[in-house]
């Protein structure tokens, strides 16, 4: 076993928390709520990612009001009956020794969709669908979703206000970080990128009009939760598309952001129109947290196709990153970060219920022998 620390499983220090690894569950949404509420399912799901050796484990994209839901299956946020039911899944993943996360989103003019397995199409009322989608401009996503209106500037006020109160449900629920979702098309995106805000009022125009959403969002939510507990805000480095949002803006934004004691920004890309070419490939977004990273003096975290934990580990080790955020790699192994330390020669506390199969030499992810198995189940 090597004698320093890899990269991957140094702690990290961010406000009043400190992450025991640099590995985080990144929001999945799931489309597994009754209007809003939390389930046994997210019970189980973020709980096994803790289980798995996660440090940080992140709920999916959470409503602060009912109509700003993707679809109506989606976790909310908006009323104080939400909290209950996300206060145990909080407690649950503190008692495996995982900190837990909470994306706060409203999803603007890509709101009252079906659940990806019901195919890409507007949910009427009757299937649970609302009349009306906002956005900063009467501009739709696509032409199979709804026609958005505009926000005037009550509506704008009414939104921030709701993301500071869903905030306030959040630290009684018991959340050690709130992450603000200004990425992948959703709201707050929406009013950063010229491609979608066409307004000429203080919400448009100019990149310091455009990026006044957010950043009284984030003032908001700082008026609520306390300046020790780490806020972090995602953004879509790039649109991916010529005069859309890109790098040089998110640039600006994070330093915006880091004067407002935003302690990491959670770098993504892309979201905000469809039919744009990216170049996918495995890290192919880390060079962009790396930039924001290099320029402004920020933390970081990265996203995109991570999925082996030498690729990870060399992310940190090279400072593209301080956070690896992961989520498809999750969901095909709830146990990554355990075997990942395995695999990098690190110790990592395992939950105490698997301690026999640890110690049984089968951490690694190769099949379970008969042997092994039938000795276990002896145990």
């Amino acid at each position: 076993m090597p004698d320093h620390i890899a990269s991957l499983f140094a702690p990290l220090e961010l406000g009043n928390i400190t992450l025991p690894n640099r590995v985080a569950v990144s929001p999945m949404c799931q489309y597994s709520s009754e209007d809003g509420f939390a389930t046994d399912w997210h019970l189980v799901h973020l709980g096994s990612r803790a289980a798995g050796g996660a440090a940080l484990v992140m709920t999916e994209a959470t409503a602060v009001t009912a109509e700003g839901r993707i679809s109506p299956r989606d976790l909310g946020l908006w009323k104080d009956e939400h909290i209950v039911p996300l206060k145990r899944v909080v407690d649950f993943l503190h008692g495996l020794g995982a900190f837990a996360g909470i994306q706060l989103a409203h999803a603007g003019r890509k709101a009252s969709m079906s659940p990806p397995w019901m195919g890409e199409r507007i949910m009427t009322v009757e299937e649970g669908g609302w009349d009306e989608v906002m956005a900063p401009s009467p501009i739709p996503f696509a032409p199979h979703y709804k026609q958005p209106r505009e926000l005037d500037e009550a509506g704008i006020g009414k939104i921030i206000q709701a993301f500071a109160m869903a905030a306030r449900r959040a630290l009684l629920a018991g959340f050690d970080v709130i992450e603000i979702h200004a990425a992948h098309g959703y709201l707050l995106h929406e009013f950063l990128s010229p491609l979608s805000n066409q307004r000429s009022d203080m919400y448009g125009g100019p990149i310091e009009n455009r990026m006044r959403l957010l950043v009284r969002v984030v003032d908001a939510v700082r008026d609520w939760w306390p300046e020790e507990k780490p806020l972090f805000v995602r953004i879509s480095a790039t649109d991916w598309a010529e005069g859309g949002w890109n790098v040089q803006g998110s640039i600006a934004l994070a330093a915006q952001l880091r004067l407002r004691k935003v302690d990491l920004i959670d770098v993504s890309s892309g979201g905000l129109i469809p039919g744009v070419k990216i170049p996918v490939g495995p890290g192919y977004q880390t060079h962009f947290s790396e930039q924001i990273r290099r320029h402004t003096g920020a933390r970081t975290g990265t996203v995109g196709m991570i999925t082996e934990p030498a690729q990870a580990d060399h992310i940190l080790r090279t400072g593209q990153a301080d956070l690896v955020l992961m989520a498809r790699e999750f969901l095909r192994d709830p146990y990554w970060a355990l075997h990942a330390a395995d695999e990098l020669g690190q110790t990592i506390a395992w939950p105490v219920q698997y301690l026999r199969a640890a110690s049984a030499g089968v951490p690694s992810r190769e099949p379970i022998s008969a042997d092994d198995a039938e000795s276990l189940r002896l145990a």
